[in-house]
């Protein structure tokens, strides 16, 4: 009997995947023969054709998001000692885990004869899903509390499916979900538009590249900080000014203050860019790479009506507006570099270096 109701191709009962046993080192991504997956009603399976790598693949590996971790990710992989249940930030982490929050895949089999359609469409996940509709931050992540697309399948609820017709190959595609729609939701929250000033931080990686692209379609000026190395890539992209990573930010600002700050570092230097918003101003963040733990003078916040905040569910309009913007041309993709499946170890190596602009890929 047919594992599917409909399918467009032949599919194995087995497949590749990495699975990431426990938390711990590199040593903890096995990449092996497992089950394809089954499908439920409501359910579509795609065959990966590219899957994103992204910090949080390395966090929940490491078991960064526990309370009791205070180290930058730069530093986790010496410093984070490994435990059999430990917190991820989605809730308890299923290990043995797929991980692979990013992917571009091909739809190729379906129980409901209302989706046979779709089969042969290319499409793009949308990783972060509200169970309980958008007016509730309740939040299931592919990748984190079920499996991923580090793998040659993945199936997916069909209502978090966007095809999308655009002549960007598999790679590019997969760089979009998880940085773009990070920030997308950030620029959105912030009320974002082409009266603003936008300082961005990390600007060179995922979500700060994908930040400044999406600023700029908003007409912000867009104030990038990135180490003199990348200064002239992310300029590329469309920074209006390159602020110097390694510099005093306050100098360099000369007394300008900023409307909006997008910050996915933190770390020691959350209490300066708290200081360049201007009265009223917004400082959103969906990550910490250099540090969770923060220096905060209630002064800064209160004194100036300063609104903080935090994003990690992305909104109901931001998946389908990012289809609309690939579509139409209005953003691009920024792939640093590609890797094949089974060399993820060399990939998150690569990735966590940071020495590259944009995002890092996984090819099946």
């Amino acid at each position: 009997m047919p594992k599917y109701a409909f399918y467009s191709e032949p599919i194995a009962e087995e497949m590749m995947a990495v699975v990431t046993t426990g938390e711990g080192g590199y040593e903890k991504l096995a990449f092996r023969s497992v089950q394809t997956p089954t499908l439920k009603p409501g359910y579509i399976l795609l065959k990966v054709l590219a899957a994103g790598v992204n910090n949080t693949d390395i966090n929940t590996r490491l078991g960064w998001y526990a309370r009791e971790v205070t180290t930058s990710t730069l530093d986790a992989e010496d410093t984070i000692k490994t435990r059999e249940n430990g917190g991820g930030w989605a809730g308890e982490t299923p290990f043995p885990l797929i991980q692979g929050t990013d992917a571009c895949g091909r739809i190729v089999a379906c129980q409901d004869e209302q989706h046979k359609n779709l089969l042969g469409e290319r499409a793009l996940i949308r990783a972060c899903m509200r169970p309980d509709g958008f007016s509730s931050m309740q939040m299931i992540w592919m990748a984190s509390n079920f499996d991923g697309a580090f793998a040659e399948y993945v199936a997916v609820p069909a209502s978090e499916i966007f095809t999308v017709n655009c002549p960007w190959s598999d790679a590019e595609l997969a760089t979009i979900p998880c940085a773009y729609a990070t920030a997308e939701t950030m620029l959105e929250r912030t009320g974002c538009n082409h009266r603003s000033s936008v300082l961005i931080t990390g600007a060179s990686g995922g979500v700060g590249s994908a930040t400044i692209q999406l600023a700029k379609r908003r007409g912000a000026t867009v104030i990038a900080m990135t180490t003199a190395a990348k200064a002239e890539q992310v300029q590329a992209i469309g920074a209006d000014k390159i602020l110097d990573r390694n510099k005093d930010v306050t100098q360099q600002l000369d007394g300008l203050e900023i409307d909006i700050v997008v910050d996915n570092v933190a770390g020691a230097d959350f209490p300066t860019l708290l200081k360049t918003l201007k009265a009223g101003g917004k400082y959103a963040s969906s990550g910490a790479i250099a540090g969770p733990i923060v220096s905060l003078d209630m002064r800064d916040l209160y004194l100036k009506d300063v609104t903080l905040i935090g994003s990690t569910a992305w909104d109901e309009a931001v998946f389908p507006n990012l289809i609309r913007y690939i579509e139409a041309g209005e953003i691009r993709p920024l792939l640093a570099k590609a890797f094949a499946l089974a060399d993820i170890v060399e990939a998150q190596k690569f990735f966590v270096e940071k020495q590259h602009v944009g995002n890092v890929v996984l090819i099946p």
